[in-house]
Order: structure tokens, then C-alpha cells, then sequence
């Protein structure tokens, strides 16, 4: 049974569990207190904004209810709440300041080539009917940043049948999809027999689009597989190998920018390798034919930062690093933009190779992953 003990000035309560004690500072627990003048009790959404918190807030007790629940009065509101401890343990931010740079949360899993032998799949039917299959598919494309579906409708449009399992289309200058096949004269790479080296799409927009759905009608032409990479696994492989290339390519951004239709004119500016203000890694962007003239790195390190940038292209291109597949009509992929570099072998201009393509947002995608885990634990707890 958890205990809770409270400091003689009433700032902070420590809770001991078996894992450790864990401590929490009175404004912390008042502003998130669970009770229904502070929540919705529908939503969870606060009723009050910080400033309706008293600036001097301290705990006046504190214990352990019969119920097993934490009861803490706050003072100067006289003001009584109760916390599930499971919940503050959950919550708890009292643990050592993370690690090197590049670290990852639990539940990402970083991989390279060995993946290919069970590239994670859902049956499209199977997904569509939701529960255990959806919920673990969805759970494998956020721990790898990619999955693949089998046995969708061969037929334009079924792509976004794909991204109704999970969110929304999210529109673009392309429109609410794509074509990926050959063209004369074509306004973008991706629309040639050419192969191209893995990257992430779009870097030039703000934000970029977190996922995108590749999907198979056509594929009779020699060549043309698909492939990806880990952007997570490259990055750390660099900063494994020399420290100071990984940090010149998180501390310095890089320009994108598209210009490839009238009246289109796309630019951002960000790192290639994104980093949260704790150090955690979350984003890779990395797309050379997109890459515009590098104008924010100093003049002093501009040498250095080519050599990491030339040095991750090159683990990028290491072929140790890429899971190869070949799509079939009526099977696509899906990839968080984010993080999951994608490229095509070249292909030949005989036969057909058609694909559909289209964004959507990984909110969604965790939204709808989360909601069924959640779903599942309050019905196993009833």
C-alpha cells in the first residue's frame, strides 16, 4: 500500500511506492486536480485557468483513504481533493533528467534492415472491423513509423478507405491525393521512372504532413520497389559514430523550398534532425532534390556541417539500413512522415506502375491508437 508524507512547508508530498517515492509539488496536484470543480467530468477539460489558483498554495494534510486513494487538502482554499494513485504514478515527473541527445520514449523501436522478415502488416478487412487488429496495427506503425496493408480494393481511391481507419485526408497544392506514375514533363521526380533516394516528403511545408498513405493499383513494370528507412536509426547511428556531426545537423536548420507549379511557391526552415528542448528526437527531415542554399549555418562550421550532412546521407544510403518490398496492386503502406524515409528502385518504361498517394496527421492516428487502448483498460478494470 502506498504512503504519502508531506514537507513542513506544505510545498511538496512524497509518495512512496514500490518503484521509489515520488514527489509532487502542491501547484502541480491543485492544478490537476481531478474533481468536478476543476474538471469537466465529461471531457477533462479544466474549469479554471491558473490564475484562479492561489499564487501561495501549499498542502495542509494529507493521507491515505480507506478507498486507496490519496486525499490532500490545499490551503488557503480549504479546498479537499482525491488523487488514484495509480494516476499520480503514471504522471509522475520526478525521475532523472534524461539522457544524451537523440533519446526516445518508451514504446519506439528503432530498426534496420533485420526488419524485413516481419515488416509489420494488417489485413485490410480485419481493419476495417476494428478491435485487437486495428489496435495493434496502429500500435506497430507508432513503435516502427511504418506498416504495410494487404488485400484493399485494387481501385482508385481506396486510399483514403485507408486513412478512414485511423484520421483524415489532409489537402495539399496536389489535391486530396496523388497520381505516382510517369509523365511527360513532369512538375515533380516522384513522377519518373527514376529511382530516388529515400527521403521525407513535403520538408519544404510548415508544418509538414506527419503521415502519408502510398497505395498499389497498377504494378506490371520491372522495378519500381519500394523502400524504407528509419530516420530514428540513422540519426542515432551518426551520433554514435561522431557526436558533433549529429549535433551540427540538430543545432543549425537547413531551407527547403518547392516551386515547381505556378502559383506555388513552399519554404521552410528547420533542422534535419529535430530535436525537443529535452534533447528527445522527433522529427527527421531530410529530401535532397527539395534542399534549398544552406544560409544559417556560420561560416566557421559550414565545411563540418556539409561533412555530417554528406556522412548521414550516406548511412541513409547503406543498403544494411533499408526494408524492401514490392507493392502489390491492392496493397499500400503507410509512413510517418516524421520520422520513416521512403524511396522506389527505378523502374523500367515498360508495363504499368501506378500508385495513389495522400497526407494525413499522425494526431489522428494516435488519437484513434490511444482511445481503443484507454477503451480497453476501463473495460478490463470494470
Amino acid at each position: 500500500m502506498p504512503s504519502v508524507t508531506v514537507d513542513p512547508t506544505g510545498t511538496v508530498l512524497t509518495l512512496a511506492t514500490p518503484a521509489g517515492p515520488r514527489r509532487f509539488h502542491a501547484v502541480w496536484l491543485r492544478d490537476n486536480a481531478p474533481d468536478p470543480e476543476t474538471r469537466a467530468p465529461g471531457n477533462g477539460q479544466k474549469l479554471i485557468a491558473l490564475r484562479d489558483i492561489p499564487a501561495d498554495t501549499r498542502i495542509a494534510a494529507a493521507g491515505m483513504r480507506g478507498d486507496g486513494r490519496v486525499e490532500v487538502r490545499f490551503d488557503p482554499e480549504e479546498k479537499t481533493v482525491a488523487f488514484d494513485p495509480a494516476w499520480l504514478e503514471e504522471h509522475a515527473y520526478d525521475h532523472p533528467t534524461p539522457r544524451a541527445r537523440g533519446w526516445l520514449p518508451a514504446g519506439v523501436e528503432t530498426w534496420d534492415a533485420g526488419l524485413a522478415e516481419s515488416v509489420p502488416c494488417g489485413d485490410f478487412a480485419a481493419l476495417q472491423g476494428g478491435g485487437a487488429a486495428l489496435r495493434d496495427w496502429l500500435g506497430s506503425l507508432m513503435r516502427y513509423g511504418f506498416a504495410k496493408v494487404a488485400n484493399a480494393p485494387a481501385e482508385p481511391g481506396a486510399l483514403f478507405k485507408v486513412v478512414d481507419l485511423f484520421g483524415y485526408v489532409r489537402e495539399t497544392n496536389y489535391g486530396r491525393h496523388f497520381e505516382v506514375r510517369t509523365e511527360v514533363d513532369p512538375t515533380n521526380l516522384a513522377f519518373t521512372g527514376l529511382g530516388l533516394q529515400a527521403h521525407t516528403d513535403n520538408p519544404y511545408r510548415d508544418p509538414v504532413p506527419t503521415v502519408q498513405v502510398l497505395h498499389c493499383l497498377e504494378s506490371s513494370a520491372a522495378g519500381g520497389e519500394n523502400m524504407v528507412v528509419d530516420g530514428f536509426a540513422a540519426a542515432l547511428r551518426l551520433r554514435d559514430e561522431n557526436p558533433e556531426a549529429f549535433d551540427l545537423l540538430a543545432d543549425h536548420c537547413a531551407r527547403f523550398e518547392y516551386v515547381g507549379e505556378e502559383g506555388v511557391c513552399l519554404t521552410a526552415r528547420r533542422p534535419m534532425i529535430e530535436l525537443a528542448p529535452d534533447g528527445e528526437l522527433v522529427g527527421i527531415r531530410f529530401n535532397n532534390r527539395s534542399c534549398a542554399a544552406l544560409v544559417d549555418v556560420p561560416f566557421d562550421r559550414m565545411e563540418a556541417y556539409y561533412a555530417a550532412y554528406r556522412r548521414l546521407g550516406e548511412i541513409i544510403d547503406d543498403t544494411a539500413m533499408e526494408v524492401t518490398f514490392r507493392l502489390a496492386p491492392g496493397e499500400a503502406f503507410v509512413v510517418d512522415n516524421t520520422r520513416v524515409l521512403h524511396a522506389r528502385k527505378a523502374y523500367s518504361g515498360t508495363g504499368t506502375r501506378w500508385l495513389q498517394g495522400c497526407y494525413a496527421d499522425k494526431d489522428a492516428l494516435r488519437s484513434t491508437h490511444d482511445a481503443m487502448v484507454r477503451a480497453g483498460r476501463l473495460e478490463a478494470a470494470q
